[in-house]
């Protein structure tokens, strides 16, 4: 039988393509699990160690009152990210569970709604921004001395805020489309290329905070080109197309369903922030607002290895969970549980023995470095529960619990931290802002832990349903 040429060259590359969405319910679990971590974690550990040179740069070459206007851009940047990840995690997810149930005409209109979709949000978000930055910044915490410096770096930011929620979105498809490690090189030449444009822009060309915020917007910029390349070519199984972008009413409904629970926890964060950041200039001034911006920093930058795991765990747990695979969806849990664990209780080893060193690293006064090791010390005293609750939460966000997932998201910092933050400094003053971080998370994993057991137990039925 004849066939044309090029479909001999595409049929191969096509079923390569599947059998790597297929191997996510074939593939030992423990070796899936690393083959999709391991590159999520790099990844996250390359971003952590930008954040970390562009805070420093920040706070050793522009001064304390810019590293505290940096901390003031935090729910800024938290509201922005909440959206982008409504969609990003949202499709995602959703094309994961459809690749498990081998639809793969619907993981194609999931991609271009995606790509729909984070343009609108982007471009809404960017323009309603811009128009009343000051103003927010100001309900943010931002005080006469900081606001120049947050507004130089949001509005450079907000200017790229479209390149940013296309480059995590198609990052987040990547992953969810089996190739992780094409996930991994976008983000290390983000990293690579921003750490060095924040040489040349911060330290070199001396263009303050707002040479740092355009660095991250140019390597995103390239990063997006190279993503978008790779998703022009016809031969991968999720390709842009005509016909794909047009909005699809059920499409839209999944993803913004699975999406509330990363947008709640996003926005939730962004809340936090903006109260802790009042809660600590009420009780500390600029200086402890600064200090609570270098703790923030070295915990998020320990929180992106878990971030890596749960990243990894996602495209794992959702394949299995649409294919009905549930042990081996649960032994990807229990794995991504012990590993996050054991992550932190290093982490938290470190900040204990280390804590003016860690300080150091941001600022050279020696009032916020007092502050600041303190704060990194009560921060983190039991942080390392946290990686449990946060695979347990991405957990069931993944097989579509977005119930529970919105009510764990919620319950660790809005529903505890809020209360707690604005009680305990009544009676212990700064320290009661920085201890109310630490009790939360205990809190929460007290309350996560019953949550997941009854869940196993109630899977558990489900699959002796199944068997009989």
């Amino acid at each position: 039988m004849f066939f044309p040429s090029f479909l001999c060259n595409f049929a191969p590359i096509m079923t390569d393509n599947k059998q790597k969405a297929l191997e996510l319910g074939q593939k030992p679990v423990g070796a899936l699990l690393w083959q999709y971590a391991l590159p999520a974690i790099v990844a996250m550990t390359a971003t952590s160690l930008y954040n970390i040179i562009d805070r420093a740069s920040i706070g050793q070459v522009v001064g304390a009152d810019a590293i505290a206007g940096l901390g003031i851009t935090f729910p800024f940047m938290n509201l922005s990210s909440a959206f982008g990840a409504a969609v990003g995690v949202g499709s995602s997810t959703c094309i994961s569970v459809k690749l498990g149930q081998k639809d793969y005409r619907t993981a194609q209109l999931l991609l271009g709604n995606n790509v729909t979709l984070n343009l609108i949000v982007g471009i809404v978000f960017m323009v309603v921004s811009l128009v009343f930055i000051d103003p927010i910044l100001r309900f943010f915490g931002a005080s006469d001395a900081t606001l120049p410096y947050a507004r130089q770096f949001m509005q450079v930011i907000l200017a790229g805020n479209v390149i940013t929620h296309m480059y995590f979105g198609m990052n987040a498809v990547l992953r969810a489309a089996g190739k992780p490690k094409h996930a991994m090189y976008a983000t290390l030449f983000t990293v690579g290329m921003n750490i060095l444009l924040v040489i040349a822009f911060v330290w070199w060309l001396r263009w303050g905070i707002r040479g740092a915020a355009l660095a991250t917007i140019l390597s995103q910029t390239m990063a997006l080109c190279w993503q978008l390349w790779l998703f022009s070519n016809k031969n991968e199984l999720l390709h842009l197309r005509r016909g794909i972008y047009k909005l699809k009413k059920d499409l839209v409904r999944n993803i913004v369903s699975i999406g509330v629970s990363p947008f709640l926890m996003q926005a939730t964060s962004c809340v936090i922030v903006i109260f802790m950041n009042n809660q600590f200039y009420r009780y500390g001034g600029d200086m402890a607002v600064g200090a609570y911006s270098i703790a923030n920093s070295f915990v998020m930058a320990l929180f992106m290895f878990v971030m890596g795991i749960t990243q990894g765990m996602q495209p794992i747990v959702g394949y299995n969970f649409g294919a009905r695979k549930f042990d081996r969806m649960l032994r990807c849990l229990w794995l991504s549980i012990t590993a996050a664990t054991a992550i932190l209780i290093v982490g938290w080893l470190i900040s204990m023995l280390f804590p003016r060193q860690i300080a150091r690293i941001f600022a050279t006064d020696p009032v916020l470095l007092d502050m600041s090791a303190h704060g990194i010390v009560v921060d983190m005293l039991v942080f390392f529960v946290v990686g449990s609750q946060a695979v347990i939460t991405n957990f069931f966000q993944s097989i579509g619990k977005v119930r529970i997932s919105i009510f764990l998201s919620l319950s660790r910092q809005l529903i505890m931290l809020l209360p707690l933050a604005y009680v305990l400094p009544l009676f212990w003053g700064l320290d009661g802002v920085w201890y109310s971080m630490p009790v939360s998370d205990f809190m929460a994993f007290i309350v996560t832990i019953p949550i997941l057991l009854w869940y196993l137990r109630k899977l558990k039925s489900y699959g002796q349903k199944d068997n009989n």
